[in-house]
């Protein structure tokens, strides 16, 4: 399996008024930068054979994004990645076949506690947190059930300068 996590684009702050925290939407800004690091995304790694997103809101249009750059790929919301527990998303993998390309999105800081446990670290490390927009590629040879390798770990503006031309 190779397991694509994805963090969401930049979405308006926590706390803004009239905006509950599961419905905050991209900035305009999150939205644009984004597109152009969805596009560095794709040249660089195969289209994942399927876009799991979490169902907040910020999560499901950053999926949109990375599926249209990808091109023939529709999200599927996936209510685990809702979630702070690394284990509940696991579980929510083993569903999907070993040879999978599954590329996922979520939020801090249960991507960064997902990415601790495929590589067998302890959780909290800050040289794991994902910035907005950031991904990281881990094979998973076994599956999901036992420890993988980091392929890749990539911040967001080398996504977005692979994307300009």
């Amino acid at each position: 399996m190779k397991l694509l996590l994805i963090r969401h684009a930049a979405a308006v702050p926590r706390g803004t008024h009239g905006v509950r925290d599961h419905e905050r939407p991209l900035t305009r800004r999150g939205r644009e930068k984004f597109r152009l690091a969805a596009r560095g995304l794709a040249r660089i790694v195969d289209r994942p054979d399927v876009l799991l997103t979490s169902p907040l809101t910020r999560a499901r249009a950053t999926a949109e994004i990375a599926a249209a750059a990808f091109k023939r790929l529709a999200p599927r919301i996936e209510p685990a990645l809702a979630q702070e527990s690394a284990e509940v998303v696991v579980t929510a993998l083993r569903k999907h076949p070993l040879a999978a390309r599954i590329a996922i999105v979520g939020h801090e800081p249960a991507l960064s506690r997902l990415l601790a446990r495929f590589l067998g670290i302890r959780p909290g490390d800050d040289r794991l947190a994902f910035k907005k927009g950031g991904v990281a590629l881990i094979d998973l040879p076994h599956g999901p059930s036992a420890a993988g390798q980091l392929r890749w770990f990539v911040k967001p503006a080398i996504l977005r300068s692979l994307g300009a031309d």
